[in-house]
């Protein structure tokens, strides 16, 4: 390739002074001198090229080909109904097209979801980032191949330094329906036993104006109720343990619905007590009545009521017991009226002296039932006459004392369930054998009811420490009264802090003790969720996950410890993930609960618009008539318009790489001082034979 350039010898504003000055003398002369006056014209235009150094420039130019861009949408919106197979199919069409074009090269970009945050569709950002390395002029033209959900829309292409035109294909369907819950107002922490509000809306595009709503706690429906669409309503719940309770609202979905994904939302509410309300009651004063309630109030958050009776069993000589009293124990006010206000009732060396009536161990009895909690700390009294176990208590406890108390040093050993239960799992000193802690010297010999298996065994084997429930509350019995020799430090002592608290808390219903539990939450590394199930069993089921776009993946765990399985797998996309296990339901939330992918899941063409037209380009859907698959053909346009009805245009840009240049300048060397030498001597010889004639 020839071309004409220019290395002036002074700077350009400096010849363009000189030029107008030439061009003013040679105006003058030409009005003095008449036709003569050219060669002097001549003259100072060749010394004034001269000044601009032109030179001839050859090229040995390689033409390369140009850029076509094809940004692939792969974010969540997009993986809603059949988007997945279009967006694969006109992909797939797309390469086979551009490959009939053979000066033009083709870059695909396919953009996932944000690995973090939830700033939704980037495709701008990621075209920008992949064409960093192409000049501006070989881009031919960019094609767009989403659902129009980008959350990164510029104004303008220039923006992004861009002069191509953009083609908008658009997955989905113009007459898409779908169904929505949406959280107004969602508390994230609840009183233990008190009632909160919830207010939600259901939003529907293409709906019936009303749809039934399913509310469910931990996974156990509570409710339904029929409501109506895009009008907030309230729901009114209870909270009924401390830590979290999750709240799963579900709207059935319509026929025919973009995806069910999005009709369910949960909320998970910590639960906090006000006060845990705890009433010990010693029958006796002994040296492990000042652990139980050294125990109990150093925790803050527990008010505690405690009544001791001071009369021995084997002091009974008729004296009224009002007259024996320091206090009144208020026993009509503590079981009948009031019972139902303590989450924990604990017996500790008591013994039935008639202080409290057989009725009122029916009340205990009816408080455990309907969810309350109650511990027996039984010491030698449990094995006589008195025992709580000859009382209407019967029922409700784990054990049944066959009269034997047996006295000898022994070491409370977990069983080969207690190893798999919470309560007793990995206790401080536990993995040694025997455990590193120290002896106990008293047990009562029980025997357990069917199906109850104790979790702690002590002397000959027998069972210490045994829980049972009892519909929905829950009994522990504890059939020793040493514990106190851990907290003198006996020996060195033993866990007596974890493993009462432990106990006090799984008759609470904390989450965190329960024996058949998942739970699911992210570790903070990129998009990695831990799984842990909680289980008595041998083998924990395989986990089931369903990611926020409804896609199902089967998770096998491997165990950690006795009881305890674990796995962990990087999700997918961001969004709420629910794991379910037999019965057992756990939610995790990889970034917004809501991500901003699914906040809005239409397909739209109007977003997209102003940009693909300010660029030259075009927008249009790829469903034909009768849903069918439809890709315009691909063209090379040099001028005009750059789309039509059924095709969409690139600019070629003639781009080359130079792999030689050869540069012959026009005004050094002896040919160019011939040339202006010859220009001065005709000027010389025409002027002075003028000059002559005159």
């Amino acid at each position: 390739m020839l071309s004409l350039s220019f290395t002036p010898l002074l700077p350009w504003p400096a010849i363009a002074v000189l030029g107008v000055i030439v061009a003013v003398l040679a105006v003058f002369a030409v009005l003095a001198r008449g036709r003569t006056a050219w060669l002097r014209v001549l003259v100072l235009a060749l010394v004034l090229a001269a000044l601009t150094n032109p030179a001839l420039v050859h090229e040995d130019r390689e033409p390369v080909k140009d850029i076509a861009a094809i940004v692939v949408d792969r974010s969540g919106s997009q993986q809603l109904g059949d988007r997945p197979q279009m967006t694969d199919a006109v992909r797939a069409e797309l390469q086979r097209r551009f490959g009939a074009l053979a000066n033009i090269e083709t870059r695909f970009i396919d953009v996932p979801d944000a690995k973090d945050g939830d700033d939704g569709t980037k495709l701008f950002t990621a075209l920008g980032q992949a064409l960093a390395d192409v000049p501006p002029e070989r881009l031919a033209g960019i094609v767009m191949l989403t659902d129009g959900v980008v959350h990164d829309i510029p104004s303008a292409m220039a923006q992004l330094g861009i002069k191509a035109p953009l083609h908008v294909l658009v997955t989905g369907h113009p007459d898409e329906r779908d169904r929505q819950i949406k959280l107004l107002e969602a508390p994230r922490f609840g009183i233990v036993g008190k009632d909160l509000t919830i207010r939600a809306e259901v939003m529907e595009r293409g709906g019936t104006g009303h749809a039934v709503v399913t509310v469910r706690r931990d996974g156990e429906e509570i409710g339904r109720r029929d409501v109506a669409t895009d009008k907030p309503f309230a729901l009114n719940l209870r909270i009924e343990h401390g830590g979290p309770n999750v709240v799963e609202i579900e709207v059935e979905g319509l026929p025919g619905e973009l995806t069910n994904v999005n009709n369910r939302a949960v909320l998970p509410i910590e639960g906090i007590r006000e006060k845990l309300r705890v009433l010990l009651v010693s029958g006796e004063p002994h040296q492990g009545e000042r652990t139980w309630r050294n125990l109990l109030k150093s925790d803050a958050n527990v008010d505690l009521v405690h009544f001791t009776i001071l009369r021995p069993p084997e002091k009974q000589d008729g004296t009224p017991i009002s007259e024996l009293s320091l206090i009144a124990f208020p026993t009509r006010e503590l079981f009948v009226q009031k019972i139902k206000d303590f989450d924990l009732i604990i017996f500790d060396r008591y013994a039935n002296q008639s202080v409290l009536p057989q009725a009122y161990f029916d009340n205990i009895a009816r408080y455990v039932r309907e969810g309350g909690a109650l511990l027996i700390a039984a010491g030698p009294e449990f094995a006589g006459p008195a025992s709580l176990a000859r009382t209407r208590l019967a029922g409700i406890l784990p054990g049944d004392p066959d009269g034997r108390v047996v006295e000898k040093p022994y070491k409370a050993t977990p069983t080969q369930v207690g190893q798999r239960h919470p309560v007793t799992r990995a206790l401080p000193g536990s993995d040694a054998n025997p455990p590193a802690w120290g002896d106990w010297l008293r047990i009562v010999e029980a025997r357990t009811r069917p199906g109850i298996q104790p979790i702690l065994s002590g002397a000959e084997g027998l069972p210490l420490l045994a829980l049972s429930r009892e519909d929905k509350g829950r009994v522990a019995l504890l059939l020793s009264d040493q514990a106190w020799l851990w907290a003198r430090g006996y020996q060195e002592g033993g866990p007596y802090l974890d493993l009462l608290r432990r106990l006090g808390h799984w008759l609470m219903k904390e989450p965190a003790l329960e024996e058949e539990a998942l739970r699911a939450q992210t570790t903070g590394r990129g998009r990695e969720i831990r799984v842990e199930r909680q289980t008595m069993a041998d083998q924990a089921e395989p986990v089931t996950v369903t990611g926020p776009t409804g896609k199902v993946t089967t998770l096998t765990l491997k165990p950690q410890e006795p009881g305890l399985f674990t796995a962990t797998f990087d999700a997918e996309s961001l969004g709420l993930h629910t794991l379910r296990s037999g019965n057992l339901v756990a939610f995790v939330s990889v970034g917004p609960a809501n991500p901003r992918e699914l906040a809005d899941v239409f397909s739209d063409t109007e977003r997209l618009k102003a940009v693909a037209d300010g660029s030259g380009g075009s927008i249009r859907r790829v469903t034909g008539s009768g849903g069918a698959i439809d890709v315009p053909r691909l063209a090379v346009v040099r001028g005009g318009r750059l789309s039509g009805a059924d095709w969409i245009g690139f600019r070629p840009s003639d781009s080359a790489n130079i792999r030689g240049v050869e540069v012959y300048p026009l005004a050094l060397g002896l040919a160019a001082l011939a040339a202006l030498a010859a220009a001065l001597l005709a000027m010389w010889l025409v002027e002075g034979r003028r000059g002559r004639a005159a």
